[in-house]
């Protein structure tokens, strides 16, 4: 049983920017695990943080804990144009991954807003919740844990799949429900299929492409994430999920890298390469888990 006062603690890491950055993301990913109402509070209090890259995670652990208890917190960022556009898109889709259809005029509201990603994510978010009105239940079980923000197309041809990834005339949310069953379906094909998705149109597209490489930790696609990474005329949301993503696949072709970009004059892409470099000790060391906060409190 963890109590009032360890959660609070693990809080106080999170929000104290003094810390470094790897150790506030471990108690973040400790937050999520422990889940509650007071856990959520101080995931809350992050929001005021001046990390763009935070905020964001702030807002995907809370879609991940599918908690009502956070919808008023997403909604407040998602309709504050002073955050940062990455930091929107992910409250709209953390909004999407709750599943709560009071949401949805709120928005459809926002999925014509101004910044594309923003809308294109609210876009997104809508399909789903239809999608699950529609369906009556979640769809199954992603095999990486993960909420996401479309269901996995039924389609299983890795080049039928790979068609309607890149095919730019198809609506995002069917190219979404293609690249998660790509992602699903696993395999050396099915990364090299992804990963011309790199190469794709929208930014949120090209980003989410990132994520889920990260989470396959295939060292087929280091050249293309490593590209997109060293690229300065890509949009840094992009950068950041692919230096992410080396991070967890974390092969010694991905340290060179990531050690260079973690001084880069972006804040969001050398933030990104601080948290992957972390994420890289951890794959290739000891350690229990990743979201440490409360073995390194008791401790």
């Amino acid at each position: 049983m963890v109590t009032e006062e360890e959660v609070a603690a693990i809080g106080r890491t999170l929000l104290d920017a003094a810390q470094p950055l790897p150790a506030r993301f471990r108690a973040l990913f400790t937050l999520r695990n422990l889940g509650g109402p007071a856990a959520i509070d101080c995931i809350v209090r992050g929001f005021a943080d001046s990390s763009a890259l935070l905020k964001h995670e702030l807002a995907f652990c809370l879609g991940q804990m599918r908690d009502r208890a956070a919808i008023p917190a997403l909604l407040g960022v998602l309709q504050d144009s002073r955050q940062e556009p990455m930091v929107r898109h992910e409250a709209g889709e953390a909004l999407g991954a709750i599943g709560d259809p009071e949401v949805l005029d709120i928005l459809r509201h926002y999925s014509e807003d101004p910044v594309v990603e923003v809308a294109e994510t609210c876009q997104l978010a809508v399909k789903r919740l239809e999608w699950l009105q529609e369906h009556g239940e979640e769809p199954g079980s992603s095999p990486y844990r993960s909420v996401d923000p479309a269901p996995p197309a039924e389609e299983t041809d890795v080049a039928t799949l790979h068609a309607v990834l890149l095919d730019e005339s198809r609506p995002l949310f069917d190219r979404y429900r293609a690249m998660f069953a790509l992602r699903n379906l696993g395999g050396r094909d099915a990364v090299l299929a992804l990963a011309d998705g790199l190469r794709a149109g929208s930014a949120l597209f090209r980003h989410e492409i990132g994520y889920v490489l990260g989470q396959m930790q295939d060292e087929a696609c280091v050249p293309q994430l490593t590209a997109a990474l060293c690229s300065r005329a890509e949009n840094p949301m992009v950068r950041h999920e692919c230096a992410e993503a080396l991070g967890s696949i974390a092969r010694p072709s991905c340290l060179e890298t990531l050690r260079a970009f973690a001084q880069d004059e972006e804040r969001v892409v050398r933030e990104s390469c601080e948290v992957a470099l972390d994420m890289y000790e951890y794959e290739n060391g000891p350690q229990f888990q990743y979201a440490d906060g409360l073995c390194r409190l008791q401790a």
